[in-house]
């Protein structure tokens, strides 16, 4: 059975099984690598609960991306130990993946995304990962953890390629990696007054693609929420632009939202995450 508190308040006779459905959203309350701001496990919650007061109508597309027939799935469990937690969103992703569903994760910290790429990974050889983000998050290690936060991407790039956008802030290590390999990282300086740089980005990308968000890629003057907000950041419509682009000229396979700490009385960026989630799946199926 559908998890009762799902995204959009569908009712019973909304709903469809989950043999019918096009779309998984499996929330995932984790955040147990977090290294400043917490509250990442009540991320998923709050996208939920406000999702219940969107309008299912997007101007944009002229649709109702509900229409691609939703299921939401009861929360991951919490582990402990970081490695089990990025084998059990693994398992789960390889669950819904294997039945040909396309798979949105809410976090949760940004730690998750390696077990759900894991699995993307071997249905499509030729994957590609675009990131969107205020961090590289290319750290080998951090605290003496290698699967955490600050490290995902250096842990992915182990499976697969990816484009990093929205950078504003990394380490030297990381500074000169990206030097050094030459990476695709396209840096918030360089890219908020224009949209030069979107094609670039997209012609690095794969022919199939994962998208893994960071609300951090967002400017903290709309998105505040978040664990590690940096100044600088990117900006809604540039940000729908984009990635209205990369749906249509890619086949982009799943995408999570990640790292929402919801602000105690603040509404705004809850449903600003939702938001977005509702538009990239119209924006995949509509």
């Amino acid at each position: 059975m559908q998890y009762p508190d799902n995204f959009l308040g569908l009712e019973k006779d909304e709903a469809i099984p989950y043999e019918e459905c096009k779309v998984v959203l499996l929330p995932a309350p984790y955040e147990g690598t977090v290294s400043y701001g917490k509250g990442t496990s009540k991320g998923p919650a709050a996208i939920i609960e406000a999702s219940k007061n969107l309008e299912v109508y997007e101007m944009d597309i002229d649709a109702e991306p509900w229409d691609a027939g939703l299921w939401t799935e009861e929360p991951l469990k919490p582990e402990q130990n970081p490695e089990k937690m990025m084998d059990s969103v693994y398992d789960a992703a390889k669950k819904h993946i294997d039945a040909g569903k396309f798979l949105v994760m809410l976090g949760g910290e940004h730690s998750l995304p390696y077990g759900t790429v894991k699995a993307y990974k071997e249905k499509y050889p030729d994957l590609s990962v675009l990131q969107l983000d205020a961090h590289t998050d290319l750290r080998e290690e951090f605290d003496d953890m290698r699967f955490m936060h600050g490290t995902v991407m250096a842990r992915i790039k182990e499976i697969c390629p990816a484009v990093q956008v929205g950078i504003r802030s990394l380490s030297r290590e990381e500074a000169e990696r990206i030097k050094k390999e030459e990476l695709q990282v396209f840096f918030a300086e360089d890219i908020h007054d224009n949209d030069d740089w979107m094609d670039k980005a997209i012609e690095n990308l794969s022919g199939n693609v994962y998208i893994t968000f960071d609300l951090d890629a967002f400017d903290p003057s709309i998105m505040p929420a978040t664990g590690t907000p940096e100044p600088g950041g990117m900006h809604w419509y540039q940000t729908l632009n984009f990635l209205r682009k990369v749906f249509r000229e890619k086949n982009v396979v799943g995408f999570d939202v990640v790292e929402l700490a919801p602000i105690q009385g603040r509404h705004d960026c809850d449903f600003m995450a939702a938001r977005l989630v509702q538009k990239m799946i119209g924006y995949k199926f509509c």
